[in-house]
């Protein structure tokens, strides 16, 4: 796994400059003009004032400090230096240093890059989970972040859409988590981007709803709620269109299908006898 790793590490070392200067992110706007989390994060969360919440794979955190803005104290873990370096510039320039600190570490090494921390709140947003390997295992690092009494919550591409071709509803890849990775080869990334990546090589894996699911119940969460969504934020697909609340569907006439998924589970505060 460590060649897998370096790979994907270098890769998102240089997408990280590439985000930083596009529209797609649009960090000057985002400094000047101070956004909310997404409403369905509110909706799940709630009032987070006080709170202690750490997001796993924050990339160069700009979720993260949104949650700052609303009042939490916030900390973001990724595995790229280059983006916790940005992650670190942007929340001293947007004055939100007291709130916000910024940890580089694997996420399979969470617990122990922080000091064997709980957290009120743990939170995983879009682009995550199919960078990982083996979900148990980042399942077992959410177990031992969540507090007592605490809540966990993601938002990501649904394993069915994953799955899928590019340019068709037909499959193209397995829904299912398997050993041997999906190996990509693009110097594009997700984002409007300035240049093409250099660090083009990158692999990915898929995991079903059904094996996370029971991955973080094999680690001590219960399940709040499952949703399955029809619509994503990006236009994952080039057959998708855009929406009047600033999401991508299916157009008119084509099959629903789920695109995203979210997720809320919580840790008893009590141990069940």
């Amino acid at each position: 796994m460590d060649g897998y790793l370096a790979a994907n590490r270098a890769n998102w070392d240089d997408r990280t400059g590439v985000h930083l200067e596009s529209s797609f992110y649009d960090v000057e706007g985002w400094l000047h003009e101070p956004r909310r989390p997404r409403p369905y994060e509110i909706d799940a969360l709630g009032d987070v004032s006080g709170l202690r919440l750490v997001h796993l794979q924050c990339h160069f955190g700009l979720d993260t400090l949104e949650w700052a803005r609303e009042g939490a104290l916030v900390t973001g873990l990724d595995f790229s230096p280059v983006a916790i370096a940005a992650a670190t510039d942007l929340a001293g320039r947007a004055g939100l240093s007291d709130r916000a600190t910024f940890v580089c570490a694997d996420v399979y090494d969470a617990t122990n890059a922080l000091d064997g921390a709980t957290f009120d709140v743990v939170f995983v947003s879009l682009g995550a989970l199919c960078w990982l390997p083996s979900v148990d295992g980042w399942a077992e690092q959410i177990g031992a972040l969540v507090a007592p009494g605490g809540r966990f919550f993601i938002h990501d591409v649904h394993p069915l859409a994953w799955a899928l071709a590019d340019d068709s509803l037909a499959l193209a890849w397995t829904y299912f988590e398997e050993d041997e990775p999906f190996t990509s080869d693009s110097d594009e990334t997700y984002t409007d981007a300035t240049r093409p990546l250099i660090a083009t090589r990158s692999f990915e894996w898929n995991h079903g709803i059904g094996e996370i699911v029971t991955a973080l119940l094999r680690h001590g969460l219960r399940l709040e709620s499952l949703v399955e969504h029809d619509w994503t934020v990006w236009p994952r697909f080039p057959w998708l269109v855009p929406s009047d609340d600033h999401t991508w569907v299916a157009p008119p006439g084509m099959p629903r299908t789920p695109l995203t998924f979210s997720l809320l589970a919580s840790r008893p505060r009590w141990p069940a006898r």
